[in-house]
């Protein structure tokens, strides 16, 4: 079967024929209809991140994927359900991270990422899972399905967020973006859909015109142009957020986001930089975070619960704002394009099969 890989020593992927999987007990094979590409499959590519499965001279790239079952294989699924797969696997048998239902707490070294770290990923024509890291969806989502990964991560990072704010009575009214990539143009649909705002802004450093800035105002955000507005000088400029989502990796960003809080709020921080040494003024920003009660919080990968939580939210979303949001859908003949990295590219997917209801 063909399958988009990355070789070992090369930074560009490749279509290659693999070995079509063999469900083993328990596991459901699954026929893959789409993979979205993101930044993380671009810092693979890039060398950067990720680890190749033990043995193996290629990764299977991709980890946000929808399918349909194939072989249901004795699993409590049936052939032809709609399925999205969890990213996380126990690297060598269970352990207490997986055992209690938290694969996305495990630090590094105690799980694998399919398409990421030590695991192939969904970029080919048929995969395998375990049963219990699958998510059936509703056959109306298959074509946008590969955007509940995105979105799980976003629902963890809230829920996170949200719980370092339950010893308290916490209304937020206001919430900023760090970022007009495409998981912070979803974050922001979400924070305007599903956990509405009253305010809403997005941070980014794009001139005009430019298609994510009209995703932005269309949803009735404000965008800000960080070149103009630093992020620690959000509350001069507009006003001190409640929340602030971090979707750069740009490292000063955590530590702007504590000035950019207002009293009581929460940062949550997804993004993650390379290794880069500068000054800041440590006294101050302990100072802001003690005296006015504000709390960072550090969130990664996400779990059945959140993907099940980002099948909701998808249902929820405007269809004019997910149009504007996928830019392209490209088959294996044409996948080159789905990894474009310009300014007219927001959205991306890779197809290995259209959808067909049975």
């Amino acid at each position: 079967m063909d399958a988009l890989v990355v070789r070992e020593g090369e930074h560009e992927p490749s279509v290659i024929d693999v070995p079509e999987p063999v469900p083993e007990a328990g596991e459901v094979l699954v026929r893959t209809l789409r993979v979205g590409v993101d930044g993380t499959d671009r810092e693979v590519l890039e060398g950067g991140h990720g680890e190749f499965p033990a043995g193996e001279e290629y990764l299977v790239l991709g980890h946000e994927a929808v399918g349909v079952v194939e072989d249901s294989n004795g699993t409590d699924y049936e052939e032809g359900d709609v399925v999205v797969p969890t990213v996380r696997r126990p690297p060598n048998g269970e352990n207490r991270y997986f055992d209690r239902g938290e694969p996305d707490m495990a630090p590094e070294g105690q799980y694998h990422e399919r398409g990421i770290v030590g695991a192939h990923g969904f970029m080919a024509e048929y995969f395998t899972s375990p049963a219990e890291y699958l998510v059936e969806i509703p056959a109306e989502q298959a074509p946008l399905g590969f955007l509940i990964e995105p979105i799980s991560i976003t629902e963890k990072a809230l829920e996170h967020a949200i719980a370092s704010r339950s010893a308290f009575e916490w209304h937020p009214e206001s919430a900023a973006v760090l970022g007009n990539g495409s998981l912070g143009l979803l974050t922001l649909a979400m924070f305007v859909h599903t956990h509405p705002f009253e305010r809403t802004y997005c941070v980014g450093r794009r001139d005009r015109p430019d298609p994510t800035i009209e995703i932005i105002e269309n949803l009735g955000a404000t965008y800000v142009d960080s070149r103009e507005t630093p992020v620690d000088e959000l509350p001069a400029e507009y006003e001190g957020m409640d929340l602030v989502y971090e979707a750069t990796g740009y490292a000063k960003h955590a530590f702007q986001t504590i000035e950019a809080l207002a009293p009581n709020g929460v940062g949550a921080l997804l993004g993650v930089p390379g290794p880069w040494e500068f000054e800041i003024d440590g006294g101050t920003l302990h100072e802001e975070l003690v005296l006015h009660n504000k709390a960072l919080v550090g969130s990664v990968n996400s779990h059945v619960s959140h993907f099940e939580a980002a099948s909701d939210t998808l249902g929820s979303l405007p269809e004019d704002f997910l149009d504007s949001l996928v830019t392209g859908i490209h088959g294996l003949d044409d996948w080159e394009r789905a990894f474009a990295d310009d300014d007219t590219t927001i959205k991306t997917a890779v197809e290995f099969a259209a959808y067909e209801e049975r």
